[in-house]
């Protein structure tokens, strides 16, 4: 099939967007790199009247550090994401994650604010804004904003964007020297969406656990965090830690889909174990540090 009729707006500037997508309502879709929405559209899944493609719109793309955060403008590909050697020193979690993202055709044309924004919890960058408590620099009619990464995923593909509003940034908090940072999944093949996953990051200080971040994907309608497992690490003892115990516990409240891929116990039995592997990977890069 071919994509229905529509109109292409190429605003420049962050304003000229917000301003077209107030006017266009719920008639408009974001274009930025198109590889969830193009095949929506080829399908006919999505009928938008008005495309407005942020491609050009300047100040959307770009690293820099601030406060003690990464800031990302929402427009930069993944495959930068995977390259950039100041967001792989500032955000480890950012450039191990990116080569589970598709295949190199899908990460050098997707963006990480149009993954953000679609919020498919079997995605991976979902999981590690969830989990490094990521915040979300948004512009709108009324000005800007900003929408922890708690309060921006709602449900499936919903989250707190309302349809004039442009995701411009997203801040994720640059962690302290010496911790350690994992991705672990599974896929039918590599570049499929994840049956499970877990994203960790660990900080450990005198063989104790002073920092802990567990990111599930694919383990319910939004990225899931494990606080309450969190809770329960700070301040153990890293060396013999039961990480089959750990991971049993981080999926334990979880409530996985279920599809013609996999099932929901399925999905939570090998999420568990992705924890554990996952974990240990990231205790033995802090244990080096």
């Amino acid at each position: 099939m071919k994509p229905a009729a529509f109109e292409y707006h190429v605003p420049s500037t962050v304003a000229e967007t917000v301003g077209m997508l107030a006017e266009l309502g719920d008639d408009a879709k974001i274009l930025a790199g198109g590889q969830s929405l193009v095949p929506m559209m080829a399908l006919r899944l999505a009928r938008p009247e008005h495309l407005v493609d942020v491609n050009r719109v300047a100040g959307l793309t770009g690293v820099s550090r601030e406060n003690g955060s990464l800031v990302v403008g929402a427009a930069t590909r993944h495959a930068t994401l995977q390259r950039d050697p100041e967001i792989a020193s500032a955000v480890p979690l950012l450039a191990r994650v990116a080569p589970f993202i598709g295949h190199f055709q899908i990460r050098n044309r997707g963006t990480l604010g149009g993954s953000l924004a679609h919020a498919d919890a079997a995605a991976e960058l979902p999981a590690v804004a969830r989990a490094l408590d990521a915040e979300f620099e948004v512009a709108g009619p009324g000005g800007a904003r900003r929408v922890a990464a708690a309060d921006f995923f709602q449900t499936l593909f919903t989250t707190a964007l309302e349809p004039d509003e442009l995701l411009v940034a997203v801040r994720f908090p640059v962690w302290e020297p010496g911790s350690g940072f994992a991705v672990a999944e599974v896929a039918r093949r590599h570049g499929d969406f994840a049956l499970a996953g877990a994203v960790c990051g660990v900080r450990v200080r005198s063989g104790r656990i002073t920092r802990v971040a567990i990111g599930l994907i694919g383990m319910g309608s939004v990225p899931v965090r494990a606080e309450a497992v969190e809770r329960t690490l700070i301040g153990t003892e890293a060396a013999g830690l039961d990480l089959a115990d750990v991971g049993a516990q981080a999926v334990a409240d979880a409530d996985p889909p279920a599809d013609v891929h996999a099932g929901a116990r399925y999905r939570a039995k090998v999420g568990a174990t992705l924890v554990a592997r996952a974990l240990s990977t990231a205790l033995e890069e802090a244990n080096r540090g």
